[in-house]
């Protein structure tokens, strides 16, 4: 058996360290965080990080995409073990709730305050809207939920999460994104389902 090339090795250890970064930004946030601090906690020299980005905000972005990335994938697997459209619906927003729990508040507060992050949290959640709107529809097709309008379950949706993503929810409701998310998956369903 041969040993992985210098290559596969090198791009396995970036993986590691995405991973690693991403669980820090998770729990802790970033805007306190130096280039320093982030390579001291993943136990890597900086030049290691500028190998993955070539500065604190390019990373910081960089891990927040990758994030994003993994999630879409996790959530689209849970939404595709379901048949019935009202068990894809929850599985779709239950899911979101479910990758959104390890973030810290501190994360989501800093997101929120880094235009660059926010952005790819934000391109997110419309998508995550225009999905679930999505799934809505074909529930509705298959005459499953009540005869909505399609066009606008989904305006109030995505509504709902760019509010969950830009903080508004948490401010005023105290709920974190997670627990709005559990929380809107419970209103949808009661809402669209046929008595």
């Amino acid at each position: 058996m041969t040993a992985p090339s210098p290559t596969r090795r090198g791009a396995a250890r970036h993986s590691e360290l995405f991973d690693a970064l991403i669980a820090l930004l998770l729990a802790e946030g970033f805007a306190h965080l130096t280039l320093d601090d982030v390579a001291a906690r993943l136990r890597c020299s900086k030049r290691t990080l500028y190998a993955l980005a070539g500065s604190k905000e390019q990373l910081v972005r960089a891990a927040v995409v990758r994030f994003f990335e993994r999630a879409t994938t996790r959530v689209e697997a849970a939404v595709a073990a379901c048949a019935a459209p009202a068990d894809r619906v929850a599985a779709y927003l239950r899911a979101v709730a479910a990758e959104l729990a390890p973030a810290s508040a501190r994360f989501f507060d800093d997101l929120a305050a880094f235009p660059p992050a926010a952005e790819v949290y934000a391109r997110n959640t419309e998508a995550a809207g225009r999905r679930v709107g999505e799934l809505i529809g074909e529930g509705v097709a298959a005459g499953v939920f009540r005869d909505v309008p399609v066009a606008f379950a989904s305006e109030v949706i995505t509504s709902t999460m760019v509010a969950i993503q830009q903080r508004r929810i948490a401010t005023t409701t105290g709920l974190a994104d997670a627990e709005a998310y559990e929380a809107l998956a419970a209103l949808l369903l009661h809402g669209l389902t046929r008595d």
